[in-house]
């Protein structure tokens, strides 16, 4: 299928995030060589604002709400009858607990950084797997469903215990294609999506070390003590018993 630069412009990259999905659809030769300059472009100053975050010149907050306003932006059923997806994802084997993590690399396009600030994987998972429950540590962080169906929480870290987080469930509900959620260390902190069905995608994009300090997971057990308002004391666990447990 062919299509104009100006289209592609205005329909594809009209999201801020797009530019990783694009990273990984590169891998599989997806798009047509005269439009690789373009997305070169997208990716330079995407990468260019991911810094600024990282300098704090645009708050975690805003962050979060900037990252959601553009994904409902994306068109993705438009968006991937551009691309060969099932090529993309043909050999792709799910693993029997949890998520398996697909990587890939950028290829050498004129205009695009060697270096990008942004970190991007693509989890697959097969139906009653999950993406465990885990917080996180100096890291903003959002996903988009690629295919397939979820069931998706989100909860706020609101204390840190020598043995628990102290969190507050947010968000519980169906994710489908399409449908994305954000994380930062100030807004829906906690995370854990179950795929509904088998062959179900998840795209995921991560800037780690927001501030200096210490970057990565914290894995818990939300099936807590429930405590006033709401609240849950969720152990902390590692990641073989959380996989174990929920995976």
């Amino acid at each position: 299928m062919s299509i104009s630069r100006r289209n592609f412009h205005q329909k594809t990259l009209g999201s801020l995030l797009t530019w990783s999905l694009l990273d990984t659809l590169f891998t599989g030769d997806a798009f047509g060589q005269e439009l690789k300059p373009v997305a070169a472009k997208w990716l330079k100053e995407l990468n260019e604002m991911s810094l600024d975050l990282k300098a704090k010149k645009l708050g975690q907050l805003d962050w979060q709400k900037k990252v959601e306003q553009l994904f409902a932006m994306v068109d993705l059923p438009e968006m991937l009858k551009f691309v060969d997806f099932e090529k993309l994802t043909q050999n792709v084997k799910a693993v029997d607990r949890g998520e398996i993590s697909l990587h890939a690399n950028l290829p050498k396009v004129e205009g695009l950084p060697t270096e990008l600030v942004f970190g991007h994987q693509v989890f697959a998972l097969n139906q009653d797997r999950s993406v465990v429950p885990h917080g996180h540590d100096n890291m903003a962080t959002a996903f988009l469903i690629l295919q397939g169906d979820f069931h998706g929480r989100h909860y706020d870290r609101l204390e840190d215990e020598k043995d628990h987080l102290i969190i507050a469930p947010t968000i519980d509900r169906s994710f489908g294609p399409g449908e994305y959620s954000t994380v930062t260390d100030l807004k829906d902190n906690v995370h854990w999506f179950r795929a509904k069905n088998d062959k179900a995608f998840i795209f995921n994009i991560h800037v780690m070390s927001v501030k200096p300090g210490r970057t990565g997971r914290v894995y818990i057990d939300p099936d807590g003590e429930k405590i006033s308002n709401g609240r849950i004391r969720a152990k902390k666990i590692d990641h073989a018993q959380a996989n174990k447990l929920y995976g």
